[in-house]
């Protein structure tokens, strides 16, 4: 550190005192917003009682709207396919390449005619294990008696 003729010090260090505000505010926004936010296509699905599937990892979903629309892909930016192009797409995905597993999510408006032309698609793809997404019933429904 040199010393100016008026005796004084130039101080050289960098005060990160306002970086970390800065950045415990972010945080923070991160931290409020992150759950908010709704990944994926918006399916109205099908409630049934079944059991759960554990997975490791996240796996390839294929949603289909009532609108009959085809997304492909796990984040919050599905790809849009159009079912004539759908086994193409599925063969060229090397997730599906390797490990011949797809997830399904229809909405319960579906014809059931269009959800097998769909399968269909996924089984010609190469696709050998096709799992269904549906949500549980509401639990007034599970305890009711018959």
């Amino acid at each position: 550190m040199g010393i100016s003729g008026s005796g004084r010090q130039t101080l050289t260090e960098i005060n990160v005192t306002p970086l970390v505000d800065v950045m415990l505010v972010l945080l923070i926004i991160f931290m409020v917003t992150a759950p908010l936010i709704q990944q994926g296509v918006e399916v109205n699905l099908p409630e049934v009682k079944a059991q759960a599937v554990k997975a490791d990892e996240q796996k390839l979903v294929l949603s289909v709207r009532a609108d009959k629309t085809l997304w492909l892909g796990t984040d919050d930016r599905p790809a849009q396919v159009l079912l004539p192009d759908l086994e193409e797409k599925l063969r060229a995905n090397a997730r599906v390449s390797r490990d011949h597993e797809l997830y399904l999510m229809a909405d319960r408006a579906l014809p059931y005619g269009y959800v097998v032309e769909v399968m269909a698609a996924v089984q010609r793809a190469g696709v050998t294990n096709l799992g269904m997404i549906t949500n549980p019933p509401p639990p007034s429904a599970e305890g009711g008696g018959r």
